[in-house]
């Protein structure tokens, strides 16, 4: 019912047509067309406009101008294409044949991918389909040809890395060995502990050019065109690739070798002495140096591109694996066996950690490098804990330290000198220690305030309050340690049989200690109310060593049991005055006899405590002489005054000594 009638349909358009037709003749024979007319043909001709853009297909002018941009489009691909086989028939790469070549080859690729990009936008047929499939795909040949180029560009380009610049190398002399604590005989203990000559400043960060500056603007073209194209990946991947080869190159010529964390552990501490030395240098530098050249390079080359942290990106994934390799070697380090002799190269490793966290902040300061500032992190604590371990192990070490024989000669006992020459070594790394000991501060200062009682002078435990002494965490440990050093060498001193002995060992030692603490940045530490208590501590000593000495002796001396003092022979018993001058003169030889074996290495202290005898020794000699003058044969008087200061002179010098010219009657 609601159908259409195809005949009345024709007739229609037929009556259309030839109402057309007989307007167009009246218009051709109408010179003259009055307003009304023109209005009726306006509207005509609005309505003829509406059905015409309606009837007519809306695309077919634009299909034929499409068609006509297709043609032009395939008409340069062609071309392109053309040039593109052209160079990619060549086996050499295009640069090192031509840069210039090089050059226009990025640029035909570039406008392939545009043409591309054209391609896209319009409705293409199934064969303009094709041809868009054709240039997509020498596109990707053209890619993988320029990711290589790329690649081998930087490695062709890259600078020769010489570290002598940078004050790296060291002498071939790194087996500088600690003596191991339990081994304190080495009479060069002295030289041995000492920090090494590692430059502690140079915190400077200094970027060098690490590929040609002159390929930089064809690395920065081939980045853009690579990621205007997507593939950055690949490009991505070509700078990775190449830098991890170039980071490995960088670490063999800082001479620091891939160890795996057994290798180290089953190294002998001669070999990884030499090492860690080397690390210690060469890790600076691998940071300060090559990896923020490397981070300005990646910027340089990256840093026009708009989309992800490119450079960040290529950076990080390019050092991780050698970053990865030196926190290994120092994490290695510190799960070892906590032995003392190790601590200053512990030391050194976690200062050198400690100076670059800044460095590494800066250099992986976005999440792409978070891994790495973590692990850096992770190491850093774990060799801190390596620290407090192996320092609480050296104090264990001195204070479990036993001997089975006297000390001979009484003098400074290698223990002595090794702890002191070690602490005032450990002074440098101030900073470093308060921070690795700062949560064992309380403990330490309980066990200090129990283990060595001081009856000293002034002693109220309260060395803090003194203005030049330091609560810091080190030097609670310090102190600590000097207890435990005493307390040790009065264990030692028991060994020996003779007192006197005892006492000139134990005056030596707390001597050096006083001397070591009080002429080196440990007094700052310590505290002069320290250096006091032990001068005071040493004198005591002195004087009991005398007392034990020639106390008897000078009671041989003394007027007690003699009957008189005049000159009268018959109230003074001669006999008795013989007995007791050959009594004092046997005493004397045999202590001379004993003693110039005996040792004070200090001079000054040697020096005082031979005077302080002499003016005792000699005045009271004089004196017993003088007043028995008249009852005394000079066939007795083996020696005179003189002849025993000179002789008092010879004692403690650590050589024996006998006095050849004895004629007893």
């Amino acid at each position: 019912m609601g159908g259409c009638n195809p005949m009345m349909e024709t007739l229609e358009e037929e009556n259309l047509i030839a109402a057309a037709r007989l307007l167009l003749r009246a218009l051709d024979s109408n010179k003259k067309i009055t307003d009304k007319a023109r209005k009726v043909l306006a509207d005509v001709s609005a309505r003829l406009t509406s059905v015409m853009k309606i009837a007519a297909p809306k695309d077919e002018d634009e299909d034929e101008q499409e068609g006509g941009e297709v043609a032009d489009i395939r008409e340069r691909i062609n071309l392109i294409l053309e040039k593109i086989v052209a160079w990619e028939g060549g086996d050499s790469m295009i640069w090192d044949c031509d840069p210039e070549d090089g050059k226009e080859y990025l640029k035909t690729v570039d406008e392939a991918r545009r043409l591309a990009e054209s391609l896209e936008s319009l409705n293409l047929s199934k064969d303009e389909t094709e041809l868009l499939r054709n240039v997509n795909d020498v596109i990707h040949t053209s890619m993988s040809r320029i990711e290589e180029e790329f690649r081998r560009m930087l490695v062709q380009n890259m600078q020769n890395f010489e570290p002598e610049r940078f004050s790296f190398r060291s002498n071939e002399d790194d087996s500088l060995d600690l003596n191991s604590i339990a081994s304190f005989g080495d009479d060069s203990i002295d030289e041995s502990v000492q920090r090494d000559s590692l430059s502690r400043g140079g915190s400077e960060v200094v970027v060098m050019d690490l590929v040609n500056p002159q390929v930089i603007p064809d690395l920065i073209t081939i980045a853009n065109l690579m990621f205007d194209s997507n593939y950055g990946r690949e490009c991505c991947q070509a700078f990775i690739s190449a830098f991890k080869e170039a980071l490995d190159d960088c670490l063999f010529v800082l001479e620091i070798e891939k160890l795996s964390i057994e290798d180290v552990l089953k190294m002998e501490w001669v070999s990884l002495n030499s090492r860690i030395r080397r690390w210690t240098k060469g890790m600076k530098v691998f940071v300060r140096v090559y990896l923020a050249s490397e981070k300005f390079l990646c910027e340089q080359i990256f840093d026009q591109i708009q989309t992800d942290p490119v450079s960040s990106i290529c950076f990080s994934e390019s050092s991780k694996a050698s970053m990865l390799q030196l926190l290994k070697f120092a994490e290695a380090i510190s799960i070892g066996p906590h032995q003392p002799e190790k601590l200053l190269k512990i030391l050194d490793i976690y200062e050198v950690l400690s100076e670059l966290i800044p460095d590494i902040d800066g250099l992986y300061s976005d999440e792409n490098g978070s891994c790495i500032r973590t692990e850096f992190q992770h190491v850093l604590t774990r060799v801190g804990n390596c620290v407090k371990t192996t320092f609480i192990e050296f104090e264990n070490a001195v204070g479990s330290n036993t001997s089975n024989s006297a000390f001979p000669g009484g003098g400074n006992h290698h223990l002595t000198r090794y702890v002191m020459n070690y602490i005032k070594t450990l002074t440098d790394y101030g900073d470093s220690l308060n921070a690795c000991l700062k949560d064992h501060e309380q403990a330490v200062d309980d066990q200090d305030s129990s283990s060595s009682p001081d009856t000293s002078p002034g002693n109220n435990n309260d060395d803090t309050n003194n203005g030049n002494s330091s609560s810091s965490p080190m030097a609670l440990h310090f102190r600590l340690l000097m207890s435990i050093l005493e307390h040790n060498l009065e264990e030692k001193s028991k060994l020996y049989k003779d007192e006197a002995l005892r006492h000139l060992f134990m005056m030596n030692n707390i001597n050096y200690m006083a001397e070591k603490v009080k002429n080196s940045e440990l007094r700052n530490i310590l505290g002069d109310n320290w250096i006091r208590k032990h001068n005071w501590k040493f004198q005591q000593h002195a004087m009991s060593y005398e007392r034990a000495t020639w106390s008897s002796i000078l009671n041989l001396l003394r007027q007690d049991g003699l009957s008189g003092s005049g000159s009268s022979g018959s109230s003074t018993s001669r006999t008795l005055l013989r007995e007791r001058l050959h009594a004092f003169y046997t005493a004397f030889e045999d202590i001379y006899k004993s003693q110039t074996g005996w040792s004070i290495p200090n001079s000054q202290l040697r020096e005082d405590v031979r005077i302080s005898m002499s003016l005792k020794v000699i005045q009271a000699y004089r004196n017993f002489v003088g007043r028995h003058n008249n009852n005394i044969s000079e066939k007795y008087i083996k020696y005179s005054a003189d002849d025993l200061e000179n002789y008092i002179m010879d004692l403690f010098e650590g050589a024996l000594k006998s006095l050849h010219s004895f004629h007893r009657k």
